[in-house]
């Protein structure tokens, strides 16, 4: 766990903080099925879906994010940074192939 670097940062809703490998991508789009996050889309063009980006990201394959938990299920959530461009939230959305 990579805490100490962000130690000053609020970190609220993140429970952990994976240290990312040095071949970790980057979310660079949000997939979308209905209006609803379903997955992230990576630097390397690899779809993921929720589970298994939080998967990859808990071995250090996904940088810039931590792990979140709503209602039982985990997903990322960006590391506060004061940058607000690389925020999950601000990513363009593509929508889930069937």
């Amino acid at each position: 766990m990579e805490q100490n670097s962000y130690a000053n940062l609020p970190l609220k809703a993140i429970s952990e903080i994976p240290t990312p490998g040095a071949d970790a991508r980057e979310i660079v789009a949000l997939v979308k099925e209905e209006g609803r996050v379903w997955g992230y889309k990576l630097s390397d063009g690899q779809v993921l879906n929720k589970a298994q980006g939080v998967a990859l990201a808990k071995q250090g394959g996904i940088r810039g994010v931590g792990i979140s938990e709503r209602k039982g299920s985990e997903y990322l959530k960006s590391i506060p940074d004061g940058t607000e461009a690389n925020n999950l939230g601000n990513l363009p959305s593509i929508p889930k192939a069937n």
